[in-house]
């Protein structure tokens, strides 16, 4: 995959780095709130402007002398962005003028060597160019004037920083499409230390805190050459545990999350087990069609003999019998035993999640199937399957075309279901099975 490259946003809390974020992705993905620290972690996306490609940093608040434990990790992982940039967009505030945090921020921002393209935000009328003169005392060519909500000046901006960037179209046609990963739980059971283990660095911030990430940061990797999007979203928790307003965001956040990945790596809490809330997020994968593996995580904590993982299989199967076909995989994150399956099994099952299977075969089963265990009947008339086909993947859906949709009864949906699964390999995803009525 040829690299693009990257273009990290850093600032002062609260100077519209999201806002930014989002008008260049041209999509809702950061959490924009009118709250300082909104975005603590680093936030990727690919973005193409111009016919111009390049993935896109937003980084939390950049506070250059706070001691605050929080503060000082979303300090170094902006430092880390910008260690992976290939340039950088430093947003001040118009409104507020030149602060001495910015002064400090600039000051360190060139001792990293990158090119700084320095933007004065929230600039809508001559009252605020009036401070922009001000900028000028750091010593720099250019302050492009923007404002991130409206758009005036964010062109200019681009067009000079992307001025050498390859051409969009080039980068797409050179790339491996990544396999899409979630990674969801409720909070604190471990998520962004699994993303910090697989990617071998500080990644996310890893916290005992519970909802420490808020936003879904997406990470690019490979492995075995292979392209993965590891997407580290927010814990999900109970509606009527969600109390802040910025919370209901992440939550939002992590469903959409879910709704974009192929696999969905749900982490539970060996000590706590698989608990109702996880079953509901496992519902909520399922109810999308996505694939699913069962991570339990902390397992190093836990007293164990020969029929341990045994219980707590079957106890997990039997709180999630929906979603039985998911595999499951125990592990620690912290000490990092068994996480290496992880990847051999995410292949696996994205094998079988876009797999397909021929008309032909498909049909020679069905008539097999149905000679084996006829249809019921239905308000006293036949039951008959026409044929089916397969039209889709992601999950792998397959349409019946039958005498009487309404009639097929859910036992012998199940009975299909299972059929299906048996012969084509089919025991690690969901499918979907819709019935039509034959022309």
């Amino acid at each position: 995959m040829q690299d693009k490259p990257v273009i990290a946003i850093v600032g002062r809390p609260n100077v519209g780095k999201s806002t930014l974020f989002n008008r260049i992705a041209g999509r809702q993905k950061a959490i924009v709130i009118d709250e300082p620290g909104a975005t603590r972690d680093r936030n990727y996306m690919d973005c193409a402007w111009h016919e111009k490609a390049f993935t896109l940093i937003d980084t939390g608040g950049f506070e250059p002398t706070t001691e605050e434990r929080i503060l000082v990790q979303m300090r170094e992982q902006t430092n880390l962005a910008i260690e992976e940039a290939d340039a950088v967009i430093f947003l001040m505030d118009g409104r507020d003028g030149l602060t001495p945090s910015d002064m400090e921020i600039a000051r360190q921002l060139r001792g990293h060597g990158k090119p700084v393209f320095f933007a004065a935000n929230k600039v809508d009328g001559a009252r605020h160019e009036d401070l922009l003169p001000e900028f000028y005392r750091l010593g720099v060519d250019q302050i492009y004037s923007i404002s991130a909500q409206h758009g005036p000046g964010v062109d200019e901006l681009l067009a000079d920083l992307t001025k050498n960037f390859p051409d969009a179209r080039k980068v797409e046609e050179a790339g491996e499409k990544p396999i899409a990963v979630a990674i969801v739980g409720k909070p604190n059971v471990g998520k962004s230390s699994l993303v910090n283990l697989i990617c071998g660095r500080e990644r996310s911030i890893a916290n005992p805190t519970p909802g420490t990430t808020r936003d879904p940061v997406d990470t690019l990797i490979k492995v075995h050459k292979r392209p993965y999007l590891l997407i580290d979203t927010a814990g999900i928790r109970r509606k009527n545990k969600i109390s802040q307003t910025l919370e209901k965001y992440s939550v939002v956040a992590a469903l959409k999350s879910i709704n974009r990945c192929d696999i969905a790596l749900l982490l539970i809490d060996a000590e706590e087990g698989m608990t109702e809330q996880d079953a509901k997020i496992a519902g909520l994968a399922y109810e999308r069609g996505k694939a699913c593996i069962v991570v339990v995580n902390k397992w190093d904590k836990i007293e164990k003999n020969n029929a341990t993982i045994g219980k707590y299989v079957e106890d997990i199967k039997d709180k999630i019998k929906f979603m039985d076909f998911a595999p499951i995989l125990f592990i620690s994150a912290l000490t990092g035993r068994r996480a290496p399956k992880i990847f051999d099994l995410i292949h696996e099952v994205y094998e079988q999640y876009t797999s397909r299977v021929g008309t032909s075969p498909l049909n020679d089963l069905l008539e097999h199937a149905v000679r084996k265990n006829p249809m019921p009947r239905y308000q006293n008339r036949t039951m008959s399957i026409a044929y089916a086909t397969q039209t889709g993947i992601k999950p792998p859906t397959f349409v019946f075309f039958v005498s009487h949709p309404k009639g097929v009864h859910f036992s012998y949906e199940r009975y299909l279901t299972n059929t299906i699964r048996e012969a084509f390999h089919f025991d690690k995803v969901p499918i979907r099975l819709i019935f039509r009525k034959k022309r």
